[in-house]
């Protein structure tokens, strides 16, 4: 059997992150199960052209790991590095269990404990179950008629498939996010005909990007110099909150700004109309990025709009809605996550048998993003309204982390099993997060994007400050939980 103080259910950063906090906490009674056959999460499994991150990397890396990064915006290569840089410094591979897919998991109230059970790697016991399984893992195929028809190659984002070689190849990308506008530039020069398909178009921003040199680099391996560092940049990028919920003039600016950009860089008006949204900036993801326009204006690249876009798939290809027919050899899914609604992909079954899937029929919400009641012991890193439109995730991540080792050192310190947050608590939390959303870009900027969930509330965002969400996980507030 099985049994540990601690179980963590994925290996990202959100693990990662979990890991070495209990670690620093004197807690070493505790093992990681990854559902795939190699540790690290997002920037080990996504390795299609063109990835990187599109925070800087000073501040978009673990504030107990610096690194002397080699350019403002890593790209997929250095941030896997960095992970593994990290799981060797806290010796954590030896604390992981590969191949360990969670099947579902269940609250033992006789022993005030969870059983996981895993596909291959048979069943765990836990006193404390931290779920940290990431918002980005679940990949989202829409269906369209024909698909399974179709005789080339075809494959998400997430999962590309490096011996395939798309060069000199007809190419279909569809979607235009976040990950789309890094592939698109990547392989556009390399193949024979690109066709994307915009559902609807991103504002983008130009990327700032820049490599460090050798002395840059020597000064971030210095502590005091990359705190400093990230501390500038964090405050530069927390007043972007501004615009998104306090000031109407600002998000203006902010548009203005882009739709210059959009006009520099893409001069064919029709195109350009095209790539135009029709909602305020910031309602959906922004997109960084300063060469994903001029890869649309390239003579063997097509972009085509929702009135042109997929009615169906054939053996050969894609037609289209406005009965045009087009051979491709490829079709990659750049179709995003179900980050919402799939936050957490396997059944959890809490006190007198209550269902996740239940509680969060109507919306995913939990107190601080994090706990729920009726589940003692569980919680979620990067839960519901913990996502961060502005700055860095992996700050909320470190934040999630001083609630959640306040509530285990709490038990551990009473001598007692449990800690579950109430139910007035949860709720008076959810009412504050949601009435205050009612402010923000997300909710009232004109558009439906993936920080919403089917019930139309924005669940996947806080709305705010990140510093203020911060300040709520400072200290654990005893009388909004049950301790026995």
């Amino acid at each position: 059997m099985h049994t540990y103080l601690v179980l963590i259910i994925g290996s990202g950063f959100g693990g990662q992150c979990a890991a070495v906090n209990l670690l620093k906490a004197g807690i070493d009674d505790f093992r990681i199960l990854e559902r795939r056959d190699f540790f690290g999460g997002t920037w080990c499994q996504n390795t299609y052209p063109g990835a990187a991150v599109d925070v800087p990397s000073p501040l978009y890396s673990l504030s107990f790991a610096p690194y002397r990064w080699s350019q403002m915006f890593a790209e997929q290569a250095e941030l896997q590095r960095y992970t593994e840089q990290v799981i060797e410094q806290f010796g954590l591979r030896e604390r992981v269990d590969l191949q360990a897919d969670v099947e579902r998991v269940e609250w033992d109230e006789a022993q005030r404990q969870w059983a996981v059970h895993t596909r291959a790697k048979g069943t765990f016991h836990t006193r404390f179950l931290i779920n940290a399984s990431g918002p980005l893992s679940q990949p989202v195929i829409p269906h369209f008629p024909g698909q399974d028809r179709f005789q080339g190659k075809t494959f998400h984002t997430n999962h590309w498939d490096h011996s395939y070689d798309y060069r000199g190849k007809r190419v279909a990308i569809v979607g235009s996010g976040a990950s789309a506008a890094q592939v698109v530039p990547a392989i556009a020069p390399q193949v024979e005909r690109l066709h994307v398909f915009q559902r609807t178009p991103h504002w983008v921003l130009p990327r700032a990007d820049r490599k460090f040199g050798r002395f840059q680099r020597w000064l971030l391996g210095l502590k005091p110099a990359y705190k400093l560092l990230r501390w500038l940049i964090y405050w530069q990028f927390e007043t972007r909150v501004i615009a998104f919920k306090y000031s109407k003039p600002a998000i203006h600016l902010v548009q203005q700004q882009a739709l210059r950009f959009l006009k520099r860089q893409v001069p064919d008006p029709v195109l350009r109309q095209k790539l135009t949204p029709e909602f305020t900036i910031g309602c959906k993801r922004v997109l960084v990025s300063s060469t994903y326009y001029p890869a649309l204006t390239r003579a063997n690249v097509t972009l085509h709009s929702r009135e042109h876009g997929i009615a169906s798939i054939d053996e050969t290809g894609i037609n289209t809605a406005d009965g045009e027919h087009i051979d491709v050899d490829l079709i990659v899914w750049s179709t995003g996550y179900d980050a919402t609604d799939g936050v957490i992909s396997y059944p959890v079954s809490g006190k007198n048998a209550v269902q996740l899937r239940d509680v969060w029929a109507e919306y995913p919400r939990a107190y601080l993003g994090t706990s729920l009641p009726d589940f003692p012991n569980l919680f979620i890193v990067t839960g519901p309204n913990t996502g961060i439109g502005h700055t860095s995730a992996l700050f909320i991540i470190e934040s999630q982390m001083n609630y959640i080792l306040d509530c285990i050192r709490t038990v551990q310190a009473k001598g007692l099993r449990s800690i579950e947050v109430r139910h007035d608590a949860e709720r008076t939390y959810t009412a504050m997060i949601h009435r205050e959303m009612q402010r923000t870009v997300w909710k009232s900027g004109g558009c439906h994007s993936w920080y919403q969930s089917k019930s139309g509330h924005v669940i996947a965002m806080f709305p705010g400050f990140s510093f203020s969400y911060h300040l709520l996980t400072r200290a654990l507030k005893p009388a909004d939980h049950i301790l026995s």
